[in-house]
């Protein structure tokens, strides 16, 4: 799911401390920096929201962990 990088949703993010990426959920297999159900993951990981311009995009499968 694409989201724009908003002024807002950024000041939520931080406001809120959102968990939202690879890293944070329960289908993420830390080891090897995959998702379990093999969804490619590059622009769901922390590092495509930390850019700028944002690359990052929302996972549907996201389950926090």
């Amino acid at each position: 799911m694409n989201l724009p990088p908003t002024p807002a949703f950024l000041a939520e993010r931080a406001r809120y401390q959102l968990r939202h990426t690879c890293e944070d959920c329960a289908h993420f297999v830390p080891r090897e920096g995959v998702c379990a159900h093999g969804y490619p993951n590059a622009l769901h990981l922390r590092r495509a929201f930390l850019g700028v311009p944002l690359v990052g995009i929302f996972c549907k499968e996201f389950e926090l962990a």
